[in-house]
């Protein structure tokens, strides 16, 4: 579904990415680690179309679209679920889900809200409350759902559990787990590194914009760089 071959991003003169070269396949989920500042969240970014590619080819279901503005990447199928959420804090929540849907014929919006509100009960309670509002576990559960409404092929998920108590970091990858069994294809960025292999079909390390790892999670659980690197052990 997704090819990234030798892809160079950055900030001014500032290169972040380094001549990445990945792949998803349609179904998986695939988990991206790395430290902070690595070039995780500009990956994510440059796939969506929020930061510029300078170098390099992304193909989506084989069609070129590093130069493609994001705004025509999200109809192709590509949802970015940005770390630290970025909701319409003012506006409530089922209006925060609504704008998910921007990029679709409006008949199909309600069908899909109340699809959402079925995954997450706790929203449909909420649905006319401020997404300002909301907890933080609650907030991030609105950010996949907003995703989520753009009936995306791939969704990009970025550090989903970041600031979340551990009991609702549970409940997210939970909810994570079962867009897996849909069939949803994930590329997930996410500092809980054993939670994110756990439920990760393969995996790729990150570090200073440079793919350094990639094997199946089973494979880099067990391999000692990740484990001293990644894991505490």
């Amino acid at each position: 579904m997704l090819a990234i071959e030798n892809l160079r991003s950055g900030y001014g003169r500032i290169e972040a990415l380094h001549g990445v070269s990945l792949e998803v396949h349609a179904g998986e989920v695939v988990a991206l680690l790395g430290a902070n500042g690595a070039g995780k969240t500009t990956l994510l970014r440059a796939i969506s179309g929020v930061q510029p590619a300078t170098a390099g080819e992304i193909r989506f279901e084989g069609r070129r679209i590093e130069r493609m503005p994001a705004h025509r990447r999200v109809p192709l199928g590509i949802a970015q679920v940005p770390e630290g959420r970025q909701l319409f804090t003012p506006l409530s929540v089922e209006d925060n889900l609504k704008l998910g849907a921007w990029t679709r014929k409006a008949s199909g919006a309600a069908a899909d809200i109340a699809r959402i509100f079925a995954m997450f009960p706790m929203l449909d309670a909420l649905r006319h409350t401020a997404a300002g509002a909301l907890s933080g576990g609650q907030q991030q559960m609105l950010a996949i759902g907003r995703a989520l409404m753009a009936r995306p092929k791939l969704v990009l998920l970025d550090e989903p559990s970041m600031g979340l108590a551990p009991i609702l970091v549970d409940q997210i990858f939970s909810i994570i787990a079962e867009l897996k069994r849909t069939g949803q294809t994930i590329l997930l960025v996410e500092q809980n590194a054993r939670a994110a292999l756990a439920i990760a079909d393969r995996g790729y390390v990150i570090a200073t914009g440079s793919i350094t790892a990639g094997a199946s999670a089973a494979a880099l659980l067990a391999d000692p760089r990740v484990q001293s690197g990644y894991l505490g052990v």
